[in-house]
């Protein structure tokens, strides 16, 4: 059975590297004749880039053309998703002095995409109800809809990771999102292949047991895409695949 799958790393409202990634997927469709493996992007599709809101219409458009796309909930994407729900709802994985509005997190830039005036110095509450009024209620719904994690072949799909030693059906939603500690320094063999993103590095890395495609497009590197066959993975480029192999912990 034919388990290759794709994956594009976090996008943080980058629509025009969200294109590329996705042209690169359909050069190696047309090389392999595959058009049927999903391309699963592993969340934060929002924050700190310049047009969230392209971002999330391409993936809405995309799945209602038929494209077999799996979108996975980031934890930036359930902070915007929560602030449009309730702006006094504090995120556990935040700092007690941070909020999804502070310039830090990147929901500022967010709205701003969405046509919201400037956020900085303004009542948290005012910026909620031109919020309500200005997200489509179709965004709100794709973001309510976003699964934590999808599985294939012998590959796992998520957006942090996974609590090391815990049953994927008892994992919360607070470490699938946030996890970091106790997980990126855990060398232990979790079943399958955990294909992640969220931690940002200077370039996508394989660690034997799992692989981050953070590649830090937030910060103005590549948008990371990958296809993945069983346990093998190659990171997609302009001249074709390129294999990312295990390496040890720096």
């Amino acid at each position: 059975m034919n388990t290759r799958s794709y994956a594009i790393g976090d996008i943080h409202g980058h629509p025009e590297k969200l294109r590329m990634a996705h042209d690169l997927i359909a050069a190696d469709r047309e090389r392999t004749g595959d058009d049927d493996a999903p391309v699963i992007h592993l969340g934060d599709l929002t924050d700190r880039g310049p047009d969230s809101r392209a971002v999330i219409d391409m993936l809405i458009e995309g799945r209602q053309a038929g494209q077999p796309w799996i979108v996975l909930l980031g934890n930036h994407d359930r902070l915007f998703r929560k602030f449009l729900e309730d702006p006094d709802w504090q995120d556990p994985g935040l700092r007690p002095d941070l909020d999804w509005l502070d310039p830090r997190l990147g929901g500022d830039t967010t709205l701003q995409s969405y046509g919201v005036a400037q956020v900085a110095g303004r009542d948290p509450y005012e910026v909620h109800r031109e919020a309500l009024a200005k997200v489509p209620a179709a965004h709100r719904d794709f973001l309510a809809a976003l699964p934590l994690y999808h599985a294939r072949g012998e590959a796992l799909f998520v957006h942090a990771g996974i609590r090391p030693g815990v049953p994927l059906a008892e994992q919360t939603e607070d470490d699938l999102v946030w996890i970091r500690n106790g997980w990126l320094e855990d060398a232990r063999d979790h079943g399958p292949l955990v294909v992640h993103g969220h931690t940002a590095l200077e370039r996508p890395r394989h660690f034997g047991n799992r692989v981050d495609l953070d590649g830090g497009a937030a910060y103005g590197r590549p948008l990371a895409a990958a296809v993945i066959e069983g346990r093998e993975i190659w990171l997609l480029t302009p001249e074709g695949r390129v294999p990312l192999r295990p390496e040890p912990e720096a």
